[in-house]
């Protein structure tokens, strides 16, 4: 007779060891204030010093300093991070207590950003991006703010490191990198083709009239200035038209140049032997950012109005986690257009870039149509004011008609499309007009869509939907036999079972 089976001791498996936690850089107890006070210099100076000795006003300067300081350190008393083998995880907060984590195989972006106090004490902000939605007061990243330099460094190889198995305590081996592009400061002609100079004179107009009102200034105050200002003011009209946009053309240009120089010295775009694209810029805010080669679905081409009058692009990634109109994606900023075509080729690893494929033209319809588009909302303000105001108004409107012409006339000419052996090219706008190639591997649908007159008129529009970049492209105003047979070309079988195709338009 045998004896029972005794139940079998279970084997003891030995768990790996807990990771520490770590805290922000102590320096950040004085960099998080300064980086706060510096942006708040021109308040505390009309505190103190518009303020006349106001003894309220020098106390509400020193009470918003320390809350400044206090913040800080309760802010780095409460703050601690880890990074395991599997996710990063960050729990901070007092009152309300934050814990975020982040799976490492959803890491897309890592973005290093050192404002003015964190370069004065060696340190970075170090931001793990996932390209889910991450904006204010979301939880698809992580930040940590802040690390030193090298520790931010040493944290970017990590994140992007595709072995798993490392840990904070390991180190990545050292990379090697290959320059793609970098600043040349004949790119400073574009400057004044961007926008950004008459953003900045309308925003400092804006905070200095603010700063007036709230301080009670008036122009008396300033002598030498108030008889300028009368002067312009009391001249003929055109004379004062002609010289308020002289000195705001002035001021544009020389705002653009310091706006460009401040975002764009020192760019330079690298390729790591991690397999990343890594783009460092900046002067008083250095920003460098990487991105996974293996998430690039292709890249685009952008052409603004002004900057394509002056022969000027800029070139953006179209990657998963990525828009293409935010900082993250922007791969050479305004530059020779040109350049912008190398730059994407050599993201690419491609001769030449596709975005200088030769393009097929849409149809002479797609002309009419795009022509009506543009003359039609002219002509109905043309037609309002007939009716309601005085006849010199609907006059001076009949000369925007030529104008609306020359614009539709300018958004055929842009449209285009081509199929590479790798990539979809379709090229489309006016006042920003945008060139894309798209990996055909990184479509994963097709979406057709014909308003009432596109169908009358045997046009559609062929959109290649992808999770990288906006999210679809467009291929707008084309022949809706050639539009299907192109998306079915591009993806084999992906829309066959349901194609029909229509018979061209005679």
């Amino acid at each position: 007779m045998t004896s029972p089976e005794l139940p079998m001791a279970p084997e003891f498996v030995e768990e790996p060891p807990a990771l520490d936690w770590h805290r922000l850089d102590l320096r950040m107890l004085i960099v998080r204030p300064l980086n706060e006070l510096l942006g708040l210099i021109p308040v505390l100076v009309g505190l103190l010093v518009i303020g006349g000795g106001d003894v309220w006003r020098i106390a509400m300067s020193g009470g918003f300093i320390v809350l400044v300081v206090l913040f800080g350190l309760l802010n780095w008393l409460t703050t601690r991070y880890r990074i395991t083998h599997d996710q990063v995880e960050l729990h901070t907060g007092l009152l309300v207590r934050k814990r975020l984590a982040v799976p490492r195989e959803r890491i897309r972006t890592v973005d290093l950003t050192a404002k003015l106090g964190h370069r004065l004490f060696g340190l970075s902000a170090i931001r793990v991006g996932t390209g889910q939605h991450e904006k204010a007061g979301d939880n698809g990243g992580v930040t940590l703010d802040a690390v030193s330099s090298q520790e931010a460094e040493r944290l970017r190889q990590l994140l992007l490191d595709r072995a798993p198995a490392r840990a904070v305590g390991d180190a990545p081996a050292r990379q090697v990198s290959t320059p793609l592009a970098v600043f040349d400061p004949r790119w400073l002609r574009f400057a004044p083709l961007t926008l950004s100079g008459l953003v900045a004179v309308g925003g400092t107009f804006g905070v200095l009239m603010n700063y007036a009102q709230e301080f009670d200034l008036r122009p008396s105050a300033f002598g030498g200035l108030h008889a300028v200002v009368e002067r312009v003011v009391n001249a003929p009209i055109v004379l004062t038209v002609m010289t308020v946009l002289g000195v705001v053309l002035v001021l544009a240009v020389i705002a653009s140049l310091l706006v460009y120089v401040v975002q764009f010295w020192g760019y330079r775009l690298t390729r790591e032997d991690d397999g990343t694209l890594r783009v460092r810029r900046g002067l008083l805010t250095t920003r460098s950012v990487s991105v996974d080669e293996d998430r690039l679905r292709g890249v685009e081409v952008q052409e603004p109005l002004l900057l394509r009058l002056g022969r000027g692009a800029r070139t953006t990634a179209v990657a998963t986690g990525l828009g293409t109109k935010g900082e993250s994606s922007l791969l050479l900023p305004p530059a020779p257009v040109a350049e912008a075509h190398r730059v994407a080729g050599d993201v690419l690893r491609v001769g030449q870039s596709p975005t200088r494929t030769g393009l097929l033209r849409h149809p002479l319809v797609a002309l009419r149509r795009r022509i009506v588009r543009a003359v039609l909302p002219v002509l109905v303000l043309v037609g309002v004011l007939v009716l309601v105001a005085p006849s010199w108004t609907w006059q001076a409107a009949l000369v925007l008609v030529p104008f609306a012409a020359l614009l539709g006339w300018d958004r055929y000419r842009a449209l285009g499309h081509a199929l590479t052996e790798r990539y979809l090219v379709a090229r489309s706008g006016s006042a920003v007009r945008e060139t894309v190639a798209l990996q055909r591997s990184g479509i994963i649908g097709w979406r057709i869509s014909q308003s009432f007159f596109q169908r009358r008129a045997g046009l559609a529009t062929v959109s290649a939907t992808t999770a990288a970049g906006d999210g679809v492209y467009h291929v707008i105003d084309v022949d809706a036999r050639t539009g299907l047979l192109l998306a079915d070309e591009a993806v084999p079988d992906l829309l066959r079972p349901f194609l029909v195709v229509p018979e061209s338009t005679p």
